[in-house]
Parts: C-alpha cells; sequence; structure tokens
C-alpha cells in the first residue's frame, strides 16, 4: 500500500472536501493560533527571517497542524519532505536521510514533516536525533498526545515544543463565515442551530468544516434548522478521550481538584466529561473512595460509607442507571468538609516507621502470658484505660527512649478536636 500524500496538488478543486479547499494560504489565515503565528509569535518570526528550527506542533485534532506545516514549507526557501508515522518505517525514514544528506551537500535544506509522529516507536525516535542535530534535516513533528510522554526526552532537547489550541467560537465562527463565503449562500442554520453546530464541533476546524459542507448540500429549500433539527441532519462528534492517555489523568486530575476546592458544579462536569468520553465508572468509584479517605477523613466519616455505597449501587444498577450515584457521591464529595489530617498522619507515621527499625513496644503494654515475660517485666505498671477519668490514663505506647510525636492532628472544624483538646 503506496502512502497517501500529506499535500495533495493534482485533485480537482470541485472534488476536494471543503476543509481542504479552505486551507489558509498564509499564516495570516490561520484562525485561533495567533500566540504562534502573529508578528511576534515563535512561527511568524521564523517566516519573517526565513530561518526555521526543529519543531513538534501539539494539539488537538482539526486544530491547524498540518496547515502550519504546509504554510512553514511555503515560506521558506527549502525542499519538504512530507510523511506519517502511520504509514512510515524505518527504511522510509533511511531513504529521506541518505536525500536530504545529498541536497546538504549542494546547500540545500530538507524540511522533514511527520504527521502523528507519536506513533513511531522510542528506537524509531532515536534515528532522528543525529540527522537532526547534524542539520540533516529540519524537522517538524505534529502529534495530538503529549510530548512529555510520548517522544523521547533527547528528541526533545533538539526541539521546541509548540502549543496549539482547539479552536475557541470566534474561530470557529470566522470558519463558518468563510464556507458561505465559498458557498456564495448562508448555511441553513437559526441562531440558535449556528451555536448548536459550533458546540458540535467541539474546538475541531475540520470537523466543523464537514459539517457545514453536508449543511450546504442539503437541497436549496431547506428550512433553517434549530439545535434539534441540527442533531436530526449531522452526527455529533464524539469528545475527544483518550482513556489510557494524557486526557484520561488531566481529567481526573481536574475532578479531584474540584472536589478538593468544594466546587461541585465543576467536579459534577468533569465526571460527566469521562463518563461522555467512555471512561469505566469504577475507575472514578476507586479515585471517588480514595478521596473521600484523603481529602475529607475523619472531618466527615460518613463519606467512605457514601463512596462504599455508591459503589455497590453501581454494581448492582451498571449503567446508565448506576450513575446517577456516582453523581451523588460527587455532589457529597464537594459539599463535604474537607481534611487531610489523616493523609498526613499515615504518611509522617510510615516514615517515623522507617527511621525507628524494629524498636519494640514499651514492655508495660505487653501481655505476660507466660510467668518468664512477668519477671521480664511484661504488663507490669499498665493502667487500664477504661478505669481512669475520661477513660485516659495518658501513659506512653510508643517504643522507650523514642520520643512522643504528633502525627494527626484534626482540624479545628473536625467533629474530633475533642482528642487534641484531650492531648494537650
Amino acid at each position: 500500500m503506496s502512502e497517501p500524500d500529506l499535500f495533495p496538488t493534482d485533485t480537482p478543486r470541485a472534488g476536494r472536501p471543503l476543509a481542504d479547499r479552505l486551507r489558509p494560504r498564509t499564516l495570516a489565515d490561520v484562525v485561533g493560533q495567533e500566540h504562534l503565528t502573529g508578528a511576534e509569535g515563535p512561527l511568524g518570526r521564523m517566516v519573517e527571517r526565513g530561518h526555521l528550527a526543529s519543531m513538534i506542533l501539539w494539539g488537538p485534532p482539526g486544530c491547524g497542524k498540518t496547515t502550519l506545516a504546509r504554510l512553514l514549507a511555503e515560506g521558506s526557501s527549502v525542499h519538504f519532505e512530507a510523511l506519517s508515522a502511520v504509514f512510515s518505517g524505518v527504511a522510509d525514514l533511511r531513504k529521506v536521510f541518505d536525500a536530504a544528506r545529498k541536497r546538504r551537500a549542494d546547500g540545500q535544506v530538507t524540511v522533514l514533516f511527520v504527521d502523528e509522529i507519536h506513533r513511531f516507536n522510542r528506537a524509531q525516535q532515536d534515528g532522528f536525533l543525529p540527522h537532526v542535530e547534524d542539520g540533516t534535516v529540519i524537522l517538524v513533528g505534529a502529534t495530538t498526545e503529549n510530548p512529555s510522554f510520548e517522544l523521547n526526552a533527547a528528541l526533545l532537547s533538539r526541539c521546541q515544543v509548540l502549543v496549539l489550541y482547539r479552536l475557541n467560537e470566534p474561530a470557529l465562527e470566522e470558519l463558518l463565515r468563510r464556507a458561505e463565503a465559498r458557498a456564495g449562500r448562508p448555511l441553513p442554520l437559526t441562531d440558535e442551530g449556528r451555536l448548536a453546530c459550533k458546540g458540535m464541533a467541539d474546538g475541531d476546524g475540520r470537523f466543523l468544516l464537514n459539517l457545514a459542507e453536508a449543511l450546504l448540500a442539503l437541497p436549496p429549500d431547506q428550512p433553517s434548522l434549530d439545535a434539534h433539527g441540527l442533531a436530526q441532519v449531522v452526527q455529533r462528534r464524539a469528545p475527544v478521550y483518550d482513556k489510557d492517555r494524557e486526557g484520561h489523568y488531566s481529567l481526573i486530575s481536574a475532578l479531584h481538584k474540584s472536589l478538593r476546592g468544594s466546587d461541585s458544579d465543576a467536579a459534577l462536569y468533569w465526571m460527566a466529561r469521562m463518563l461522555e468520553g467512555g471512561e469505566d465508572p469504577r475507575f472514578l468509584l476507586r479515585r471517588l473512595a480514595r478521596f473521600a479517605v484523603e481529602d475529607v477523613g475523619l472531618a466527615d466519616p460518613q463519606a467512605v460509607v457514601q463512596a462504599q455505597a455508591a459503589w455497590d449501587i453501581y454494581e448492582r444498577l451498571g449503567s446508565p442507571e448506576g450513575e446517577l450515584a456516582i453523581a451523588q457521591l460527587v455532589l457529597y464529595l464537594g459539599t463535604a468538609p474537607k481534611s487531610n489530617a489523616v493523609y498526613g498522619a499515615f504518611k509522617a507515621a510510615r516514615h517515623a516507621a522507617r527511621e525507628t527499625g524494629s524498636a519494640p513496644p514499651p514492655r508495660h503494654i505487653l501481655n505476660a502470658p507466660t510467668t518468664v515475660m512477668k519477671n521480664l517485666g511484661y504488663g507490669a505498671g499498665y493502667l487500664y484505660d477504661h478505669d481512669a477519668p475520661q477513660a485516659f490514663s495518658g501513659q506512653n505506647y510508643f517504643p522507650d527512649g523514642m520520643a512522643r510525636r504528633a502525627f494527626y492532628t484534626p482540624p479545628e472544624h473536625s467533629p474530633r478536636t475533642r482528642v487534641r483538646a484531650r492531648d494537650q
């Protein structure tokens, strides 16, 4: 199977998708990435100087990575090679590097664009290093995944990482206006339908233009569509969410931090985002149970009970009915008082346990089931706390020679602050 051309030039214009026909011709035409393409942006400065540096373009689908690569090539006097990591292997790279080496000897620079560069394995990525370092090629890689996780550190150290953003509402609106200008007529949408159309795109410009193309293909007498009518005509875009990649960890972090900050509405939103993206509800339940003991703890001992109950209900009902129990748990945890005193106490106690090694308990709190043990002083002097005032004898329970340590300090809002008052 031959590799598809990333930048076809001989396809009849009428047969090309609208998104391809509306590709920007200059950096100024690119929408939503002005922080990169503006006069003071890194790409704008590179084109102005006519000098490119190796870079990784990192951003979500449909934000303009491939378009920017093409414009960089057209704006510089270089030879341009394009590969897709989906279709290319070591043999393809070797051919590119050999040809680039010959051009370099003739004084010509080669820019190598690699789409989906994160799909190359670590060994293949290492193959770029000598050719990037000695200037045989200027590498422009495009990826939808976090380069910190997916690309070798050695390769990253030789490239600038430029972050592209999902397209915002003004950028999406500009794309719709361009589609209408190209078609010579407005899209058959009401104001509500137009807003819903941009919402369906979820920041993906290519998807939005595909939607626009489908709408422009409707009969000319098509009545304007509202949000409901639009949903009947076109298919909604699935949210961008990879359950084993950065999106997974970013959204669970957002959920956890929102709960810690007692923002129940934000937490409910992130939970819904994860479920809509196909996240396993049991993963959410595990993390919420952890939150109940780590960030609520004894400030509200019922939190862990609620977590266990939500888990049990979900196991009995499954999806989607059982997901309501997860939503209830999120709201409970978000509105519960917060304390990490248990987490901090456990962490400090573990540290002290490692420091003291095998220090034995003091003998007065040890049982003495044999005569030998009694003669050695086991249990001697033990005070039965239930017989003491307020059931608190005040004896030492730490190893002999170890100073008493205060690991657990209940917060002021905890119902267990009486323990702190007693200890003082």
